[in-house]
């Protein structure tokens, strides 16, 4: 099946190399045009003729560093904007950038709209967990919640995990302080009845540990904490790696060690790298929208752009469309 995605080239951090490297890397790997959407003055001389990549213009930039203003949107001509906007008139299937997430967001509300339903897109992550991954959702683009939100996130985030994770009945969670049913804050403890009554494969209060232990194939949160959850446990998987990496370098006996373990610590590295996933989706928008890191280097956009590739494959937004349509279209 030909996916068809647009790159934003002015996302990461060091944009534009890596994304110019990570789309003629992604033509290579599957096969398809991919489209690139920048300032053609800065694309044109790195791309230097490459094959498979068609260059859009566009020739603003949303910054890391713009607040989410009425000022900063009106760069209508930024990449991310303009990059929506083929996605709009279905020039693409998908978009995926490493830019500024809440401005992906911003942008995405401005020129694509939520999918007819949904009250708020969520921003939904795979996180590595014992036995495989778990939606952990949203990861920040709702620090405020209602519980009606956090339940139309259990219910996207079902599907993403029906159809990302193979699971056809996923086990949904909800993230809180303890695993009785009295736990959390009121937020929490409103959810709770909605997500049981959903009809959903709803296994209740779910705290860190169920989470990591793969108990949950899903779980729900307010976008403040599960931001929080996201990027502490990246920290935390970062500083295993290194301190192991640091031991097992620290002598020659452990230097043996570590020449005989180094299958077992290259796949635990690969389990941790939130670089193999590439990208999240923003969950409820009308388009297929992935966001990655900003620090993202060449191959996290590769993985990123396979990662979107087979959620298009799979069919996430026709699924979204079918079971989110009738929820209805109130901002409250």
């Amino acid at each position: 099946m030909t996916a068809r995605i647009i790159l934003d080239a002015m996302g990461s951090d060091n944009h534009p190399a890596p994304e110019v490297e990570a789309a003629i890397q992604a033509v290579a790997e599957f096969g398809d045009e991919l489209i690139l959407v920048g300032d053609e003055a800065r694309l044109k001389p790195l791309l230097n003729g490459a094959a498979g990549v068609r260059l859009v213009h566009a020739p603003e930039v949303f910054e890391m560093s713009d607040k989410i203003s009425p000022g900063a949107l009106r760069k209508v001509q930024n990449s991310m904007g303009v990059a929506m906007d083929l996605l709009k008139a279905g020039e693409a299937d998908a978009f995926v950038t490493a830019g500024n997430t809440g401005g992906a967001m911003a942008i995405a509300l401005a020129r694509l709209g939520r999918m007819r339903g949904v009250k708020r897109p969520a921003l939904s992550a795979l996180f590595p967990v014992k036995g495989g991954h778990c939606v952990v959702t949203d990861v920040g683009a709702n620090t405020e919640c209602k519980p009606e939100y956090l339940l139309q996130f259990a219910q996207m985030g079902a599907i993403y995990a029906q159809l990302a994770l193979g699971k056809p009945n996923p086990r949904v969670g909800l993230l809180a302080n303890g695993e009785e049913d009295t736990k959390g804050n009121d937020l929490v403890k409103e959810t709770h009845p909605l997500l049981k009554a959903s009809g959903l494969n709803f296994i209740g209060n779910v705290e860190g540990k169920e989470l990591f232990g793969g108990e949950a194939d899903v779980v729900v949160t307010d976008g403040f904490t599960g931001n929080i959850l996201l990027k502490s446990s990246e920290a935390v998987a970062k500083l295993l790696i290194d301190t192991l990496r640091a031991e097992l370098m620290s002598g020659a006996r452990t230097k043996i060690g570590a020449l005989l373990a180094k299958p077992a610590f290259n796949a635990l590295r690969k389990l941790l790298d939130p670089a193999e996933i590439g990208a999240v989706p923003l969950l409820g928008l009308d388009g297929l929208v992935f966001v990655g890191h900003g620090r993202s280097d060449a191959r996290a956009l590769v993985s990123a752009i396979r990662t979107t590739r087979a959620a298009v494959e799979a069919g996430l937004m026709p699924a979204l469309r079918s079971a989110m349509g009738s929820g209805g279209d109130s901002d409250d």
